[in-house]
């Protein structure tokens, strides 16, 4: 089972074209890094295919998806494709779903009625799926008539799900192996993750282990390079994400006044970027890390900045994992 305690990652952003990939994953690989994320938004490289890329040209790192939305498949034909990619690639393969950014659902026609229920429901089929289990259910979004998978994964890959409000949290910990926080995620709010998942942890037939990732952008030896990349990622949806730290409310009533991205860059103090982002000397990023883990991250995933050479990015993370384990 997928319970790292003080793993190491990288992610190749979206903004990374298809023919990048084999470079870069064996780059992440080679960089002695114990894990590599891809995702899969609308309307950039497709989950599936890049991760089943990324797996067959590297031997030893574990190859994460973060995150597939939940509504984008049928759960049987999703099940499908983890069973056939684990199996293939025994112990390396870590799934995510997600709600999906409800526009781009809904340009697709495949926003929910119930967001939170097609998630749960998805979680519950494709876990039982992989695990092998002959599975009926008639629920809101998920409807499968007694479905078995002949090629169920020797080596069941974890799934884990990708979301950040409290609702979303409770579902995570009753019917999902994990949960992955998107960026910023400073330990605050791991904190405040951790204490939304507790209560569907608590339920009747959760799943027995939990993991926690976390992803932050990466400015090892500079903070002022992300600068930029966090403002852009302090967007509505990230409110929750900021809630918890000691300068909340300054922080959320800048955003709330800024008029563009880059006002509110400007306006960042250099403090609050350290919370939010792993950044500064090699140090500094290890101390980090180290804090992320401790607050009960058991994998921290470092996201180049989107602006720079992916390359540079994949081999500072590798520099933070190494001080990390030093």
């Amino acid at each position: 089972m997928y319970l790292p305690s003080s793993s190491v990652g990288v992610r190749i952003n979206r903004e990374q074209p298809p023919s990048r990939l084999v470079e870069l994953a064996r780059r992440a690989e080679d960089a002695g890094l114990d894990e590599v994320w891809l995702v899969e938004d609308c309307f950039w490289a497709a989950g599936i295919a890049t991760v089943a890329t990324a797996l067959a040209v590297t031997s030893t790192i574990k190859v994460g998806i973060g995150v597939l939305p939940a509504v984008a498949r049928n759960p049987a034909i999703a099940a499908m494709e983890l069973a056939a990619l684990a199996e293939l690639h025994p112990g390396r393969l870590i799934a995510g779903f997600g709600h999906g950014v409800p526009s781009w659902m809904r340009q697709i026609g495949a926003y929910p009625a119930s967001p939170l229920a097609a998630l749960d429901e998805t979680l519950v089929a494709v876990r039982r799926l992989l695990a092998g289990d002959r599975v009926t259910a008639a629920g809101r979004h998920v409807d499968l008539d007694e479905v078995e998978l002949v090629f169920p994964p020797s080596s069941v890959p974890p799934v884990l799900a990708g979301v950040r409000r409290p609702k979303s949290l409770a579902v995570a910990g009753a019917s999902a192996d994990g949960t992955i926080l998107a960026e910023p995620s400073p330990p605050e709010y791991v904190r405040t993750a951790l204490a939304g998942i507790a209560p569907g942890r608590a339920r009747d037939g959760a799943p027995p282990h939990h993991a926690l990732v976390t992803y932050n952008w990466l400015a090892l030896g500079d903070r002022e390079r992300g600068r930029r990349t966090v403002a852009e990622s302090l967007t509505p949806g990230a409110r929750v994400q900021v809630e918890g730290l000691p300068f909340a409310a300054e922080l959320l009533a800048l955003v709330d006044s800024a008029s563009t991205v880059d006002e509110l860059a400007a306006a960042l103090r250099p403090e609050w970027i350290d919370r939010l982002a792993v950044c500064g000397d090699l140090d500094t990023c290890a101390a980090a890390v180290r804090e992320l883990h401790g607050a009960g991250s058991g994998s921290v995933v470092l996201l180049p900045l989107p602006d720079e050479p992916p390359e540079r990015g994949i081999e500072d993370a590798g520099k933070v994992a190494a001080a990390v384990r030093t």
